[in-house]
């Protein structure tokens, strides 16, 4: 069980927690393969959806899984709210408080929202990504998914490809995947890999070729180019000649390696189309996992004392 009634980021989370979310969300994976995919843990539960930037994965994700545990899903429209005429962050989740939310789960540009917002809710707040500082709910649909094909993580070795310094995706996955007992490795250009990054127990690569050599799982991220100034990267075909995951390279990993990637792919600029859609991708079941872990979430979330 959760120590506590929020999901803010993997960094708070113990491997013990870790691994209690991924057994849950096996159960919830046997849900989901159901003729009927419902189950009523949160009936009478409201979840409501706070996202400040676009989404399709994760926001539809989450209200699927409210919705198979019997809650009631409220999507908040920011463009359409009152935080276009000016209303603060905090007066737009307390407001949403006093219409019964029992969680909110937030995404927003800005890192440090959600742990912002926890601090004066008393809903439980679940990060669904802020800014480039976290993103557990997707770090914990990959690990599930990690562990669903390799059955566990001590001794594997993960090659993260891409736009690391902007990826929040990356680093809660860094963090959950050393806490786990997995081997780590960062590619990407010079440019886009953060200062000090070693310093989270990863090694470093800025050869794509010698980074994925005999890895058990390729990650591959987008590049994050609304986060990103002009200056980092010479073109995007430059990019993809020097840092696309091909077929070519895959080669290089073991043979029962796994390709993944959190979407949406830019093809032909981080992964080409053959591997995307080859039979050692798990990029499509990563979404469908995603219900799953996102229903554990909420399911022990609940069950917190408030």
């Amino acid at each position: 069980m959760f120590k506590s009634k929020h999901l803010l980021g993997i960094k708070e989370l113990s491997p013990d927690e870790i691994n209690h979310i991924l057994d849950t969300s096996s159960g919830f994976r046997d849900v989901l393969r159901r003729d009927i995919k419902k189950v009523p843990p949160l009936r009478g539960k409201t979840v409501i959806s706070l996202f400040f930037e676009p989404s399709t994965r994760t926001r539809t994700s989450f209200a699927l899984a409210a919705k198979r545990l019997s809650a009631d899903d409220v999507n908040f429209s920011v463009t359409s709210s009152s935080v276009v005429k000016g209303e603060s962050i905090q007066d737009t989740a307390l407001t949403i408080q006093a219409l019964g939310a029992d969680f909110v789960v937030i995404r927003h540009k800005s890192s440090g929202v959600p742990h912002i917002l926890s601090k004066i809710l008393n809903a439980s707040v679940v990060n669904a990504g802020d800014g480039a500082n976290e993103h557990p709910t997707q770090a914990l649909l990959d690990l599930f998914t990690i562990r669903s094909h390799k059955k566990k993580f001590k001794g594997l070795t993960v090659s993260i490809i891409g736009d690391i310094a902007h990826s929040r995706v990356a680093k809660s996955n860094i963090y959950g995947l050393t806490k786990l007992g997995a081997h780590v490795r960062v590619i990407c250009p010079p440019t886009l890999m953060p200062a000090e990054i070693d310093k989270m127990g990863v090694e470093v690569f800025h050869s794509i070729d010698k980074g994925v050599r005999n890895a058990d799982v390729l990650m591959t991220l987008r590049l994050q180019l609304e986060r990103q100034s002009t200056g980092f990267l010479p073109s995007l075909r430059e990019y993809f000649k020097l840092y696309g995951l091909t077929q070519e390279r895959l080669g290089l990993a073991k043979k029962n390696a796994i390709v993944m990637h959190p979407g949406p792919m830019n093809r032909g600029v981080e992964i080409a189309s053959d591997v995307a859609d080859g039979p050692q991708s798990v990029i499509l079941e990563q979404v469908t996992n995603g219900i799953a872990v996102r229903m554990a979430v909420l399911y022990l979330l609940a069950g917190v004392k408030k």
